[in-house]
């Protein structure tokens, strides 16, 4: 085994329904607590994309209760800007590392 292999994780995997019920599925590609508060928030991106060339991520706050997940839409604006600066530093110092 390659240091590559002994490294690499399976992507943790979502469903989440649509507006007809029909689920889809989501990749989870990062997960994060903000520091001032215990809420919980996920970014993740679509398996299957009708635009090959962006992804576009999608966040969500969740709360975890054993084996549920719910997942609430951020609809406040002031939250949603916090997390987005905090993705973008997290996905900076990701960059940074590779």
């Amino acid at each position: 085994m390659t240091n590559e292999e002994l490294n690499y994780e399976e992507p943790e995997i979502i469903y989440i329904p649509d507006d007809e019920g029909n689920e889809e599925e989501f990749e989870v590609i990062m997960k994060f607590e903000m520091d001032d508060s215990d809420k919980k928030y996920m970014m993740v991106v679509p398996l299957i994309s009708d635009n090959e060339e962006e992804d576009e991520v999608y966040a969500f706050r969740y709360e975890e209760d054993g084996d549920d997940l719910k997942l609430y839409t951020i609809e406040d604006e002031e939250e949603w800007n916090i997390v987005e600066e905090t993705f973008n530093t997290l996905l900076g110092e990701m960059e940074e590392q590779d």
